[in-house]
């Protein structure tokens, strides 16, 4: 940030959905619903598995801190879009861009992450349950839940804070709804070629990695359910790691999509479309995925709002 000042940009425009100005305002409310509901599905699901006892399994831990995580990365950008799209003013300050880019690509890292973790956690459960209690304990847990939050961190310093770096001479609208890296790198008056590799061999690192894991963890988790002798079991089994399976594939897949798309072969509105779905698509049907599919989550939510009616 130390060159700020060689810059003559100071703040910078969310064109965002400029162009559609007679779907604003649908736009806008369609927007708050969907925020409205991954706010509140996902602090239902945070809810239900703290205050019920048999949901505090690492499973179930690992999912309140998916949800938790969903909330704080659709946070960092609809609130934003919302009061571009109500207000004239699609203002950003430069600090802001700054702080945006930060936690969003934290957040969008440490969600890679700690799916990947869930499924090494559906690896031991299943593969190895007898050593499954030591194997993963609270230490464990902790540990893969902050290391996660740690890498994207770390991952968000050094990209952002290089980004930033960069002179900015104008012009300053941001041909998206919010501070993404490659929006703003198109406004760098410098090459950026080198940024521009080491961001790639980043998203890939980020995204292929953490997906290849998960595909590897469940080559052999699905390899072990076959095995099983008793078909409940083996309903059982497929049960736990359905839910994920999905939520893993909507949110690999549009972030893929999203960043690893050649720049010729898509249009500005047809990214902006896909960048949609991975930071509202996914954060609003991971909870009914969830609940829906996993019977002790469905069984604590009728009890729950069975105590509520009834009371």
């Amino acid at each position: 940030m130390t060159t700020r000042n060689q810059s003559s940009v100071t703040e910078f425009f969310l064109l965002g959905f400029s162009n559609l100005p007679e779907l604003q305002f649908l736009l806008f409310v369609s927007f708050f619903i969907i925020y409205l509901m991954i706010l509140t599905g996902n602090l239902l699901i945070i809810l239900i598995t703290t205050v019920d006892r048999t949901l505090q399994s690492p499973m179930y831990f690992f999912l309140r801190c998916l949800s938790f995580l969903e909330i704080c990365f659709d946070s960092v950008t609809v609130p934003k879009i919302l009061a571009v799209l109500s207000t004239e003013d699609k203002s950003i300050s430069f600090a802001g861009c700054f702080v945006q880019m930060l936690f969003f690509i934290t957040f969008g890292v440490g969600e890679c992450c700690l799916l990947a973790a869930m499924a090494y956690d559906r690896y031991l459960a299943i593969c190895n349950p007898l050593c499954y209690p030591v194997l993963m304990n609270r230490q464990v847990l902790i540990q893969l839940t902050g290391g996660s939050w740690l890498l994207g961190l770390l991952v968000a310093i050094v990209q952002t804070t290089w980004i930033f770096s960069f002179p900015f001479c104008g012009p300053n609208d941001i041909n998206y709804f919010f501070c993404d890296t490659p929006p703003v790198l198109e406004l760098v008056c410098a090459d950026t070629s080198v940024i521009e590799l080491c961001t790639l061999m980043g998203t890939i690192l980020v995204n292929v990695v953490p997906f290849l894991l998960i595909l590897l963890s469940y080559i052999y988790i699905i390899s072990t359910i076959l095995k099983m002798p008793s078909t409940e079991g083996r309903k059982k089994a497929f049960s736990t790691c359905s839910s994920h399976l999905i939520v893993v594939a909507l949110f690999y897949g549009a972030a893929i999509l999203t960043y690893l798309q050649p720049k010729a072969s898509s249009s500005a509105e047809s990214k902006k479309l896909l960048t949609l779905s991975y930071i509202l698509l996914t954060p609003v049907l991971n909870p009914l995925i969830y609940s829906l599919r996993n019977s002790e989550v469905k069984r604590t939510l009728r009890r729950t709002l069975c105590w509520k009616t009834c009371s």
